[in-house]
């Protein structure tokens, strides 16, 4: 770490103090391959949360990034550009929705979708002004903006912060009984949720629980807003999370992957009669729709088709976690796996406050695989889609030896 360190420092001395890193100092990419400043090797596990689907520098997605950043990059939206239209068609299309209303970041589509809901309720619905609600679900995470943490129930994320944004409520999540009676509220305009809580740990709903929702919410005309900014675009091992209990959102948010980590690009998708409520001057971004992120957006959404990337999540998940449980079994130490696709976490047996998580992470990082905990005894599981089986069950390995070292110690 003789490289690393000067780096870790450098950050220390100007940077702000709101992240706790792995001492990790990366500076290349390929595949499912990153590489320290100090030349180690190691499989990313984390994928940016999600971001590199597609894997570290995708020569598909980088082709599409140099072409077009040759020719032009920003335009804002006061005027059009040659590439806007295109990728407005490539991802209604891909999606099967009417409208898109593209941003820049995960968090800005979580505003955008809660800032459509309500236009679209007091236009379409007719809720009185200034009355409309949105239901969250407790463990909920969207981002770290005020409207973000004002449905937050982590006081890591609140503490300190408000005070927060009115017309929210919060409900436990995976619990159908309390949307049902949530629902009863005539003024509830839309309902927010993960379908799978990443930050949370990758918590899986049961069976049938976001259907259920979805009928519910249709049933009261309320907007059912699926926040698929992790869990969309193969991750869980269908093209979204939600289609694996086969329903469309009313608003869908995506983020992340879209761009295969390269640069920030999010779409909010909706139809015509929720999407056409914003008009002009009512909701925009300069960087939102630059031709820049839309050459990119087509193209790691081209990746994900042409790779069968879903399928692989899907068929790599079921592996994945079939020999994580076998592994449960020989060891205290692990209480449960969890997750959809390639979308996984184990949970540590210690306390959330404990350091075991953290330190597995760490003697992992020593073997050549790079993970981080959430929630203190929980290691979210997230490799490129891109990996291959082979490449897998040698990861699987770093992580039972990297358990069975911190067990043994």
């Amino acid at each position: 770490m003789i490289n690393s360190q000067k780096y870790i420092d450098l950050e220390y001395k100007y940077g702000a103090h709101n992240y706790h890193s792995l001492p990790v100092v990366l500076n290349r990419g390929e595949g499912i391959f990153v590489w320290d400043v100090d030349g180690k090797k190691y499989f990313d596990f984390l994928s940016a949360y999600s971001a590199v689907n597609q894997g570290h520098c995708h020569p598909k997605i980088l082709e599409a990034l140099n072409v077009q950043a040759e020719k032009l990059t920003l335009t804002s939206r006061a005027f059009h550009n040659d590439v806007l239209g295109q990728y407005e068609k490539h991802i209604t299309q891909y999606f099967g929705y009417d409208k898109v209303l593209p941003m820049n970041t995960g968090v800005e589509g979580g505003e955008t979708a809660i800032k459509l809901c309500r236009k679209w309720a007091y236009e379409i619905k007719k809720i009185p002004e200034n009355k409309a609600k949105i239901i969250f679900v407790k463990g909920n995470f969207w981002g770290r903006t005020l409207a973000a943490i004002s449905s937050s129930t982590d006081p890591l994320s609140t503490s300190n912060f408000g005070p927060f944004m009115p017309g929210y409520e919060i409900i436990d999540y995976n619990n159908i009984e309390q949307l049902d009676e949530a629902l009863n509220d005539p003024y509830v305009a839309g309902f927010m949720v993960e379908p799978i809580q990443g930050e949370a740990g990758v918590v899986v709903p049961d069976e049938g629980y976001l259907r259920k929702a979805y009928e519910l919410c249709k049933a009261k005309n309320v907007l059912f807003i699926a926040d698929e900014v992790q869990t969309g675009i193969a991750r869980t091992g269908k093209r979204l999370c939600c289609d694996h209990e086969n329903f469309k959102p009313d608003i869908l948010i995506l983020g992340k992957a879209l761009s295969g980590g390269v640069l920030p690009v999010s779409a909010i998708l909706a139809r015509d009669e929720i999407m056409l409520s914003i008009r002009p001057g009512e909701h925009g971004s300069t960087y939102g729709g630059n031709p820049l992120s839309c050459a990119v957006a087509m193209a790691a959404l081209d990746v994900v088709e042409d790779e069968n990337l879903a399928q692989n999540a899907f068929n790599l998940g079921r592996i994945f976690r079939s020999k994580m449980i076998q592994f449960i079994e020989k060891t205290e130490l692990i209480t449960e796996v969890r997750g959809k696709g390639l979308l996984n976490a184990i949970v540590i047996n210690d306390t959330p406050e404990s350091s075991t998580a953290w330190d597995i992470c760490v003697l992992m990082s020593e073997n050549g695989l790079l993970a981080k905990p959430t929630h203190g005894n929980i290691i979210r599981l997230a490799p490129p889609l891109i990996i291959t089986e082979e490449q897998l069950l040698e990861c699987i390995g770093i992580i039972e030896q990297s358990v069975k070292q911190h067990f043994s110690k």
